[in-house]
């Protein structure tokens, strides 16, 4: 049986260490041989399914709260637990897959950057088959969420799957990954609505393009720690694109975002008090601009990671502004 040990002392033999399995408790807890498939779906690191969920219970959320008012009963404004469950295991299902498939797509790439050569499929601890049977099966249990949804958006749903295939492959070709990135990553916007009323209207739209410039933000800020190896294998990102001018974009970006956002909830017509988690959202994306240092990857980790508390500002606001208007007449 493989210790940790040995799989870290063999990849840093072959200077594989930069994502190589770690202390992480998911590590410390799966028997040695599940290791290269916690890796493959990045169990340990789970801020990639939290930024895969916030749209969806984002919209779960705006759905509640929509058009609350004094006298609406107060379990009506609230997202419903049941839909929360079901996108928080779709959402580690499907960041799971992927990555996984990602990682096929991307295995001749990640054997050149620094970063990436210990993943499982180019330091050759799981066959390129193993891999695949494992997307398979990360992706049947996203499809066991989707089916406990409305008609409607279960076609929704499974219509993501065209910008997640082709998402590997726009690094190679454009400028702007980062795009189609916010168009997978955002889906759930459309999602969350569609699973409270079985349809789609404005408020999921408006919702659904400000998480897009949301995603290009975040990810443009992910992407610069890994810049310099991407230029010498080719591959294009918003980060080489804006470059110096990062700060900029993000302001552009960042400001959009919350522009759409307030639009959605302005449409929505949710309850006042739910704006302060959004100024509260725009405060941190503010102070995220202002602290960026693009040649600092561990900084540019950091800061991409603080995107979590983004999305609990705008859930939670959404949530207890819609609290808020029910009970305040008890006060």
């Amino acid at each position: 049986m493989t210790s940790e040990k040995d799989i870290i002392q063999s990849t840093e033999a072959r200077g594989r260490v930069f994502d190589a399995p770690s202390g992480h408790w998911v590590y410390r807890t799966l028997p040695n041989w599940l290791w290269p498939y916690a890796q493959l779906a990045r169990w340990d690191r789970p801020i990639g399914w939290w930024l895969l969920l916030w749209p969806c219970w984002w919209a779960t959320a705006l759905a509640a709260s929509a058009g609350a008012k004094v006298g609406t009963p107060l379990w009506s404004v609230l997202p419903s637990p049941y839909h929360l469950i079901l996108f928080l295991i779709g959402a580690i299902a499907m960041r799971g897959a992927g990555c996984t498939y990602n990682d096929l797509a991307d295995e001749d790439i990640d054997n050149k950057v620094a970063r990436t050569r210990s993943r499982p499929l180019p330091s050759g601890q799981v066959t390129r088959k193993q891999a695949k049977i494992f997307l398979v099966l990360q992706a049947l249990v996203g499809l066991a969420v989707v089916v406990q949804f409305n008609l409607f958006t279960i076609v929704l749903a499974i219509g993501s799957l065209v910008i997640v295939a082709i998402y590997p492959f726009m690094k190679r070709i454009t400028n702007w990954p980062q795009l189609v990135l916010g168009l997978a990553f955002s889906w759930g916007a459309l999602v969350g609505w569609s699973a409270h009323f079985g349809s789609l209207d404005w408020p999921a739209v408006l919702l659904y393009a400000g998480s897009i410039l949301w995603v290009i933000g975040y990810d443009t800020i992910y992407a610069h720690q890994d810049k310099e190896d991407d230029a010498l294998v080719g591959v294009h990102s918003t980060a080489r694109l804006f470059g110096s001018r990062t700060r900029e974009a993000l302001m552009v970006l960042y400001g959009g975002a919350l522009g759409l956002f307030l639009g959605a909830f302005a449409v929505a017509e949710v309850p006042m008090p739910a704006v302060a988690g959004l100024l509260a959202a725009g405060a941190h994306m503010y102070r995220q601009i202002m602290t960026l240092d693009i040649d600092n990857p561990t900084e540019c980790l950091r800061l991409f990671k603080s995107n979590t508390i983004v999305g609990w500002l705008i859930f939670l606001g959404l949530v207890f502004g819609g609290l808020w208007t029910v009970v305040k007449p008890l006060f």
